[in-house]
C-alpha cells in the first residue's frame, strides 16, 4: 500500500468512529428518542411517557422524515468536535451530509445506502455500503422493545437545546455491561437534540448536543448528489467488503454479554483497493437495540501488533489482545468488562 495511503488509513480509524457518533445522520449519537406524546403528535403534561416503545418509535420515524441542518458539537474527555451536518428525506431518496469544521477535514456524504467519505488531505474518497452502525438515528426493525428489556426509560423534565423546547430522558441501564444514556428531544417532532454517555458513578463521559439547527428547511438534495458527480482529483477506494459470518470463518462466541445480538458480520481487506497483498479483517457487530460493539479478528502481525492494550478516550472502549496466531480487538461504547467478555467468549473452532 502506498505511504500516503497508509497515512490515510490511520487517520480513517479515528475519524470514521467519529463520524459513526454522528451516525451519517444529522441527528447524529445514537438511537433517538421522543418525548411523551402519542402517536398522533398530542402533546402529554409533561413527566409522563405515554407508551415507551411508541415513543422510540416516533423518535425513529423523526430522525429518517424530517428535514434538518445544523451545527453540531461533540465531545469527550480530551477533544471537541465540530459538525456541519444536513439531512433530507424526499419520497424515496435519503441524502446525508457531514463536514468535519475541524482536525482531519472530511465530508461524508450519504444517498440512500451508498456512503462516500471524502478525505480532503489525502485526496481519497472511500466508497462503501452503510453498515449497522450508521443506521442512526433509525432504530433497526424491532429494536425498541429490545432497548426496554436492557434500559429502564425514566422521564426527566423538560429543558431548552438550540433554541428549542425539549424533554429529557434518561436510558437507565439494568445492568453493569452497558452505560446509561440522558436524551433531549425536541418537543414538538421528537428530533434528538443533544444525548449523553454516563458512567455508572454518574459521570459524563460524552456528550453531543445541537449548537443551532433548523427543523423542516426544504430539502437540497443536490449538496450530495453534485458533490457525488465531480469528484475530479480524488482516487476512488472500493474496499472489499464480504459478508460472512463467525461460524463460516471458523470461529464462534459461545456464550456473548447478556443482550447482546449479532446484526453484522463481513471480511474487510486491510487495503483499499481489496488487494490480496494485505491481510483481511474479520469483523463482527453486536447490539443490544441501543449501543454497538465491534469484534475484529486479523492474522497477527509482530511488525504491527506488538503491545496488548485496554483504554478508552470517552465513552468508547478498546481491547486489544493476542489469540494465538490472531489478534483480536474489540471497542464499543460499553464497560471495558463488556468487551472483556466477549473476548472470552470468542472460541477458535478449528
Amino acid at each position: 500500500m502506498p505511504a500516503a495511503e497508509r497515512e490515510h488509513t490511520q487517520h480513517r480509524a479515528v475519524w470514521a468512529r467519529r463520524a459513526s457518533v454522528v451516525g451519517l445522520t444529522a441527528a447524529c449519537l445514537l438511537p433517538h428518542w421522543g418525548w411523551a406524546q402519542a402517536a398522533n403528535g398530542a402533546s402529554e403534561p409533561a413527566g409522563r411517557v405515554v407508551d415507551a416503545a411508541a415513543w422510540l418509535l416516533r423518535v425513529h420515524e423523526a430522525a429518517r422524515l424530517r428535514n434538518y441542518e445544523g451545527t453540531l458539537v461533540s465531545s469527550d474527555a480530551n477533544s471537541v468536535t465540530v459538525w456541519r451536518v444536513a439531512h433530507y428525506a424526499d419520497a424515496d431518496q435519503q441524502v446525508e451530509r457531514i463536514d468535519a469544521l475541524g482536525g482531519e477535514p472530511l465530508t461524508v456524504l450519504r444517498h440512500n445506502d451508498v456512503v462516500h467519505k471524502l478525505w480532503q488531505r489525502t485526496r481519497v474518497a472511500e466508497v462503501e455500503q452503510r453498515d449497522a452502525r450508521t443506521m442512526f438515528p433509525a432504530l433497526p426493525a424491532s429494536a425498541e422493545q429490545r432497548i426496554l428489556e436492557w434500559y429502564e426509560l425514566r422521564p426527566a423534565g423538560p429543558a431548552r437545546v438550540a433554541g428549542y423546547d425539549a424533554d429529557v430522558v434518561v436510558l437507565q441501564a439494568r445492568d453493569a455491561l452497558r452505560f446509561s444514556q440522558r436524551l433531549w428531544a425536541e418537543r414538538q417532532t421528537g428530533l434528538l437534540l443533544r444525548a449523553d454517555i454516563i458512567a455508572p458513578n454518574g459521570r459524563l463521559l460524552e456528550w453531543s448536543a445541537f449548537s443551532e439547527i433548523a427543523i423542516g428547511v426544504k430539502p437540497r438534495l443536490s449538496i450530495v448528489t453534485d458533490r457525488l458527480r465531480h469528484l475530479d482529483g480524488y482516487r476512488v477506494l472500493r474496499p472489499a467488503v464480504l459478508p460472512t459470518s463467525l461460524d463460516n470463518e471458523g470461529w464462534q462466541l459461545s456464550n456473548p454479554p447478556a443482550g447482546f445480538k449479532p446484526v453484522q458480520c463481513a471480511k474487510r481487506s486491510l487495503d483499499p483497493n481489496g488487494g490480496a497483498s494485505e491481510p483481511v479483517v474479520l469483523q463482527a457487530i453486536y447490539s443490544d437495540g441501543l449501543t454497538h460493539v465491534s469484534l475484529f479478528v486479523e492474522p497477527f502481525d509482530v511488525k504491527r501488533h506488538q503491545a496488548e492494550f485496554a483504554g478508552a478516550i470517552g465513552a468508547t472502549h478498546t481491547l486489544r489482545t493476542r489469540r494465538d496466531d490472531q489478534w483480536v480487538t474489540v471497542m464499543g461504547d460499553v464497560p471495558i468488562e463488556t468487551l472483556r467478555r466477549f473476548v472470552l467468549a470468542l472460541e477458535r473452532k478449528r
